[in-house]
């Protein structure tokens, strides 16, 4: 009978911690999609050799807002990613690249995390070579109105 009672009240507790479990583990999706629109200012050493072309890229991610990396699961979107040339007018140049993007993710908070690349290759020789790079990741911003654009504007050295 004792064998009875205590095999009762461990069922008793093992489905009330499934049923807690299972309400924890529900997730709401979201549907997000708009446009980034990503400006670099870029402010151009004196010293690069002529003929040099300047290139710009970013991506996005989702970013559900938490800052462990190892739980966000950035594997099931798809990475948003463009590209583009600079305009060099003296010692800055402009460079614009638009992201645009439609992602279901859990609850629709968070925002994004950008990252960049910005090149200076020369092609005064045979071959393209790597002058110069500045890069950064991890950059926060938070999703636009949905279906809207948001402009970022990020000043880099070069």
């Amino acid at each position: 009978m004792a064998c009875t009672r205590i095999l009762l009240l461990l069922s008793v507790a093992l489905s009330a911690v499934v049923s807690e479990t299972s309400a924890s583990c529900q997730e709401h999706f979201t549907t997000v999609s708009g446009v980034y629109a990503v400006n670099f200012n870029v402010r151009v050493a004196s010293d690069l050799p002529a003929g040099t072309t300047i290139t710009c890229r970013a991506q996005i991610v989702p970013s559900q807002g938490g800052p462990d990396l190892l739980n966000q699961r950035f594997s099931a979107y798809p990475v948003g990613t463009a590209a583009g040339l600079a305009q060099v007018i003296g010692s800055t140049a402009t460079c614009a690249a638009e992201i645009p993007f439609s992602w279901t993710v859990t609850g629709g908070q968070g925002g994004v995390m950008l990252s960049y690349e910005i090149n200076a290759v020369s092609s005064s020789r045979n071959a393209p070579i790597l002058v110069r790079r500045s890069a950064l990741q991890g950059i926060r911003a938070a999703f636009p109105v949905s279906g809207g654009s948001t402009s970022l504007s990020i000043n880099v050295a070069l």
